[in-house]
């Protein structure tokens, strides 16, 4: 990457070239892209000009958003061929292609069915307009709870840009504060939106320090954080929804055999890398975990450290220095434990440089442990056992668990665990997810209220 790539502010003015300036480097520390972070100020008059601005009618917004997919996909922005925005991602945030071209075709499929996945969070007693029929003889109608919406966005992973994509469907206007790791496709995903007819005063990317940051979502009557437990405690029950680790996990019970299981639990902790919520971290087993971690371990040691930007990719990449605070990390916290992999390191450095996150797996002593609550971006898993007498306090806080059980009062449990946001019964990866469903339930509940109307 000779020649930089620039990343400006996109204000409700246009494009805004702010003064102070970071470099992006890819995992090798090369410069990649120069990044412009605007001043508080910027953000506070940015801010405003979203209230006073007019949201499309909703018709309007829907075929705008197929056409932003369109853009998105096929068009170059900004210099880079869809192709060659992949590959920097890729590159730049140690993502392994693959998993950014997967990654990038799921926001262009929620661009385009954002009218369907809008539609399913609604009650089916509320209409989506006072105009509606219904409310002659007075109805429930579905209405936003605000007007501006904020989006501190995460950088691990392209695929989050696709949640928010929600809230200016429904007729929020956006504003979204990119990862200084990762802001191509934040950058991409606005420009392409606007070409398609969303107004510069409806959605806007905003970098900045962290100190203008709070600034975004002060300035929004709602907002979106992603983080660790810290920023989920922070936002709690606040106007901000915090998305925080996911510690999704696998239960096998006594009556299913985890080795006509092992494809789907393996793919679980490794699937796109390990970096997202919805992989495995824990797999718990009625019975002695010692066999299943021994044959997890056997699988994953297979798996090759290439560059990120290799076809053949399947393990992510860091920067040396973070790769190994982060295997200092991990192997102060599995102390305790029996390591079946990994237990001596997992960074393996790459002659081009950076390093990959090589995969880890460690036995766990008893079912609540407290490893099992440690979530890391990579293929880290923690194996431990489960009895029926431990019952479904091993298993609480999860984003996805996946079970592997005939025991339908133990389902029913599962499933009415409020701290436990996705249940799937059967060989079911943890990653499986699709539009329209619920992800850590539906962005439409935090975003939208029923009110009713009647009219003549």
């Amino acid at each position: 990457m000779s020649e930089l790539i620039a990343l400006d502010a996109l204000g409700p003015q246009g494009t805004y070239r702010a003064r102070n300036r970071v470099t992006v480097t890819d995992v090798a520390g090369v410069p990649a892209a120069d990044l412009g972070l605007v001043p508080k100020l910027f953000v506070s008059r940015t801010m405003a000009a979203l209230h006073r601005a007019e949201s499309l009618p909703a018709a309007e917004r829907i075929a705008a958003l197929a056409r932003a997919a369109r853009i998105f996909t096929e068009e170059e922005i900004g210099g880079l061929s869809y192709e060659e925005y992949r590959r920097t991602v890729a590159r730049v945030s140690g993502v392994p292609i693959s998993v950014v071209r997967e990654a990038t075709a799921a926001i262009a499929e929620a661009a385009e069915q954002a009218g369907f996945v809008v539609s399913q969070p609604r009650p089916a007693g509320a209409v989506g307009d006072w105009r509606d029929p219904g409310t002659r003889d007075g109805s429930a109608v579905w209405t936003r709870r605000g007007s501006v919406f904020a989006v501190h966005a995460a950088g691990n992973h392209p695929g989050p840009h696709s949640l928010w994509l929600e809230a200016l469907a429904l007729g929020y206007r956006v504003a979204v504060r990119p990862s200084r790791r990762e802001p191509f496709t934040p950058h991409r995903l606005i420009t392409a939106l606007r070409s398609a007819g969303f107004g510069e005063d409806q959605v806007v990317l905003l970098p900045t320090d962290h100190e203008a940051a709070d600034e975004i979502l002060r300035g929004a009557d709602l907002g979106l954080v992603y983080g660790g437990d810290e920023v989920v405690r922070k936002y709690a029950g606040s106007t901000v929804l915090p998305q925080g680790p996911g510690r999704s996990k696998i239960l096998v019970t006594a009556d299913a055999d985890w080795r006509d299981h092992l494809d789907t639990i393996v793919d679980s902790v490794s699937h796109q890398g390990g970096v997202a919520c919805i992989n495995a971290t824990t797999v718990l087993v009625d019975g002695d975990p010692a066999p299943l971690a021994a044959a997890i371990a056997e699988r994953l040691a297979a798996l090759p450290s290439l560059p990120p930007e290799d076809e053949k990719a399947v393990l992510s990449v860091q920067p040396v220095e973070g790769a190994r605070a982060m295997e200092s990390f991990l192997l102060a916290q599995a102390k305790g434990t029996v390591a079946h992999l990994g237990g001596e390191g997992v960074v393996e450095e790459l002659p081009g440089g950076g390093a990959v996150l090589r995969p880890a797996v460690h036995q766990l002593p008893k079912a609540d442990a407290r490893q099992a609550g440690i979530e890391l971006p990579f293929p880290c898993v923690w194996v431990g056992p489960w009895s029926p007498a431990d019952g479904i306090a091993p298993l609480r806080e999860s984003l996805v668990l996946t079970v592997l059980t005939e025991d339908e009062k133990l389902v029913d449990a599962l499933v009415e665990e409020p701290s436990i946001s996705n249940v799937y019964l059967g060989d079911h990866p943890t990653y499986w997810i699709r539009p329209g469903v619920p992800h850590d339930g539906y962005l439409g509940e935090f975003l939208m209220r029923t009110k009713t109307v009647i009219r003549h």
